[in-house]
């Protein structure tokens, strides 16, 4: 199929020169940073985003050239390089360049009869958090790996620079380079947002309803930030064995992956009247409860010389970064629009975080993890505690420059366990450039924290990525095994009480 792509596109010739010629560019002229983009290059807060596509046929390397020069490279950030602003010291603007793809493709020469391909995948990825990218062009590169693993015919790894965009950015943009395999012509189609119904309360009902909403709304705002601004100075999590140790942010990640049902996760949500998230939160809840519970167990014995059912310590404070989108969603439409026409649509990190605590117990009803977890989610949307988070780092860079922000942003996630994001992804099977992709699992490192939780849904899977320091967590295919397990308990529980709809 690839080649067939490649025959339906249009040719380049390379090198690729951007739409602006950066010969007739003066001193002065590019795009200053964003105060989010500076942030995550200050010091200790340097982060990149790695996206690892599985294809399900041999890569076509002319093929993938020709798509990324037709897509990907007419993106501003994708051909442009950082310089230092010499009317503004200490900062940095984007200035368009000429890109040679010879510099972003990495295309190791490999033995396609190794033995252990999958590890060996996963130790190459893990290689990527050793090295820094290249300053002096994109900050971007593609690693084509040519090897057959228990998943796919050959790998794709993308390593991209945060300060590019932020992550749900960035993966509808890797989306847009994308087309249904069915039809190649075709952009993937994503499922629709879940929304809450509207209130249907009117008259006097309806006003103390809304008189509520807002006095909760306050509250919780004032509440939250309380305790974000507590974090910040003294608050943080117990240190439990999947809390990171300081310098946390500058060790080798390892990145795994496992792949789950999807219409499992569905039935929950449609059962419980939930949403993807709710649930997905509550295996996770309930994933890092048996986790500890056995990494606890395994250091303490009861007096039989078995190990007790419960080994958790009481009161344990475990708290989630909670990835938020602030963007209006753009859509995968606009942005392929953009690299096809060049119109414009807005682009830039626009994420915060909420602070998300966790109950780390063992329940005897399974279903009561996403119960709580539905909860804390209900209780969170009921707060603006996102949007001040997000004002507060921006003005703070403004004011006091990207170390300023650095320092707040180090300070709460190292004060707390882990990150977790959620995203949706295409219902059918897409191409990469005429590559099929059986999965697609994304992830992060250069975050102070040992511990990286992210869902991605792809045709009737949901790819649980995993970024872990392996000297806190040395066994992270154990803690997909926990959560995978937790996922089985709470459908069957869902089942055994003749819950489906």
């Amino acid at each position: 199929m690839s080649s067939d792509w490649l025959r339906q596109r249009k040719q380049v010739a390379e090198p690729v020169r951007t739409t602006v010629d950066i010969e007739a560019w003066s001193e002065t002229e590019g795009e200053p940073l964003s105060p989010s983009a500076r942030l995550f290059h200050a010091p200790g807060f340097n982060c990149c985003i790695i996206a690892v596509m599985g294809c399900k046929t041999k890569v076509d390397v002319n093929a993938i050239k020709a798509g990324l020069k037709q897509t990907l490279l007419k993106h501003p950030r994708f051909s442009s390089k950082l310089i230092r602003d010499n009317k503004k010291p200490g900062r940095m603007k984007w200035v368009e360049t000429t890109v040679d793809l010879e510099d972003h493709l990495i295309i190791p020469n490999l033995d396609s009869d190794m033995d252990k391909p999958d590890q060996f995948v996963e130790d190459y990825v893990s290689g990527l958090s050793q090295t820094k990218m290249d300053m002096s062009k994109p900050l971007w590169e593609l690693h084509i790996l040519s090897v057959k693993t228990s998943e796919a015919e050959s790998v794709g790894i993308f390593r991209i620079h945060h300060s590019i965009g932020d992550g749900a950015s960035l993966v509808s943009l890797l989306l847009a380079c994308t087309r249904k395999t069915s039809d190649p012509n075709t952009l993937p189609t994503l499922p629709r947002s879940e929304r809450a119904p509207p209130d249907k309360h009117g008259g006097f009902r309806g006003l103390v309803t809304n008189m509520l909403s807002i006095f909760y709304l306050v509250w919780n705002t004032f509440v939250d930030l309380l305790m974000f601004a507590a974090t910040v100075v003294f608050l943080k999590d117990t240190e439990t064995p999947i809390k990171g140790s300081p310098g946390v942010e500058s060790t080798t990640k390892r990145f795994i992956h496992r792949t789950v049902n999807l219409n499992d996760i569905k039935m929950v949500k449609r059962t419980m009247n939930m949403t993807i998230n709710d649930v997905v939160l509550g295996i996770t809840q309930a994933g890092l409860s048996r986790y500890l519970n056995r990494k606890y167990g395994e250091k303490e014995k009861d007096e039989s010389g078995t190990k007790k059912r419960n080994s958790l310590p009481e009161r344990i404070r475990l708290r989630s970064t909670l990835l938020v989108n602030l963007r209006p969603s753009t859509g995968i439409q606009a942005l392929a629009d953009m690299m096809e026409k060049n119109s414009k649509v807005r682009w830039g990190n626009w994420i915060s975080y909420v602070l998300l605590p966790f109950t780390i117990s063992l329940k005897d009803d399974p279903l009561d993890y996403v119960r709580e977890a539905k909860a804390t989610i209900n209780r969170k949307k009921l707060s603006l505690e996102s949007l001040c988070t997000y004002s507060a780092a921006e003005l703070l860079v403004k004011l006091f420059g990207a170390k300023a922000g650095g320092t707040l942003s180090h300070k709460v996630l190292f004060n707390t366990t882990l990150s977790f994001s959620n995203v949706v992804g295409p219902i059918e099977e897409i191409s990469f450039y005429g590559h099929p992709l059986s999965y697609f699992a994304p992830s992060v490192y250069g975050h102070p924290q040992a511990l990286t939780l992210h869902f991605q849904s792809y045709m009737d899977k949901m790819t649980i990525s995993l970024a872990v320091d392996p000297e806190v967590i040395p066994d992270p295919h154990r803690l997909c095994d926990e959560l995978e397990e937790s996922l089985k308990l709470i459908k069957d529980a869902v089942v055994r009480r003749g819950l489906i709809i």
